[in-house]
């Protein structure tokens, strides 16, 4: 019996129009949190970037080595110069961080005392917010101060006093934004006009913003710093840190750390990794909470209901 609905003799699949990939600028937070940095096609066509466990890495022959070493190729040789874990969770931070180049560290105080060695030499003078994590200044004022560094703390946002804090031997100003632990959000645009007007370099610690709500570099801020082992890893079971900010600036922080060794490991890597594709999803969550707190509590006095739906609509 013949069918009454026979197959067509011949079917073609209607062409696609090729599109083009979407920029870094069209990405959305969550799309860069799980694919930035990462291969399409990884090894062993795995879905999750494997966990690379390696001191030393080895060459083809010996004309590979001369090779590496006189074309300055870019590759794995020695953990502590990096690790393949490690370019993808840089290359995903600095995406997200809207820069050119991020480093990872060992935490987020390997990463600031890593800067200010790079940056800072005797004689030179660096000056805070008073608000700044004390561990930070502290630091600088008891331990740079030993090599010849001066440090100033100015009252947090009060920009006459940096303005009158800085001299011709200032290197960098430095700032929390929101401040850590008293939350005190740093007009950005100021610092950064101030920092340029002297000619000086300056570094917001963003840690308890993130990149989902303040993108510093965005306002012409040098460096960014952020203590990975909060919201970016996001599940209190890694210490790392990471400075974003343009390559060039950089060179030398990185070349730096490859002496002084304040690398992370290859499981810390991967459960930062891990930790960061679902970044945008804990963040949104954690706005949205704030802004319920804000919004019923008796305690806050200075945020009307008004404000907290403008706070709202522009956080989540």
């Amino acid at each position: 019996m013949q069918s009454s609905n026979p197959e067509p003799e011949s079917y073609t699949t209607p062409a696609r129009a090729k599109r083009k990939p979407l920029s870094l600028e069209q990405k959305g937070t969550s799309t860069i949190s799980v694919h930035g940095g990462e291969a399409r096609t990884k090894p062993s066509d795995a879905i999750t970037d494997s966990i690379v466990c390696a001191s030393t890495y080895t060459f083809e022959d010996s004309q590979s080595i001369i090779d590496f070493i006189e074309n300055d190729e870019k590759r794995e040789e020695y953990g502590r110069y990096g690790n393949p874990n490690e370019k993808v969770v840089e290359s995903k931070l600095a995406a997200l961080d809207g820069g050119e180049h991020s480093i990872v560290y060992s935490s987020g105080m390997a990463a600031i005392v890593g800067l200010f060695m790079a940056k800072l030499n005797a004689g030179d003078e660096i000056v805070f917010f008073d608000q700044c994590y004390h561990r930070s200044r502290e630091f600088c004022y008891k331990h740079l101060s030993r090599y010849g560094v001066v440090t100033h703390q100015v009252p947090t946002g009060d920009f006459d006093a940096m303005q009158a804090a800085i001299t011709d031997r200032t290197r960098l100003l430095v700032s929390e934004s929101p401040t850590n632990p008293q939350l005190t959000c740093v007009d950005l645009e100021q610092f950064v006009a101030l920092g340029k007007e002297n000619e000086v370099e300056t570094l917001i610690d963003a840690t308890l913003a993130t990149p989902y709500n303040i993108k510093p570099l965005d306002f012409g801020v040098d460096y960014v710093l952020h203590s990975a082992t909060k919201y970016l890893g996001g599940h209190n079971d890694l210490l790392a840190g990471c400075l974003t900010g343009s390559e060039e600036k950089l060179a030398d922080v990185r070349k730096l750390r490859g002496i002084m060794g304040g690398v992370n490991s290859p499981h810390n890597l991967y459960l930062l990794q891990r930790g960061l594709k679902t970044f945008e999803l804990r963040m949104q969550r954690h706005n949205y909470h704030l802004l319920l707190l804000m919004a019923n509590s008796r305690s806050v006095h200075k945020v009307s209901h008004k404000q907290s739906y403008l706070l709202f609509q522009a956080l989540v």
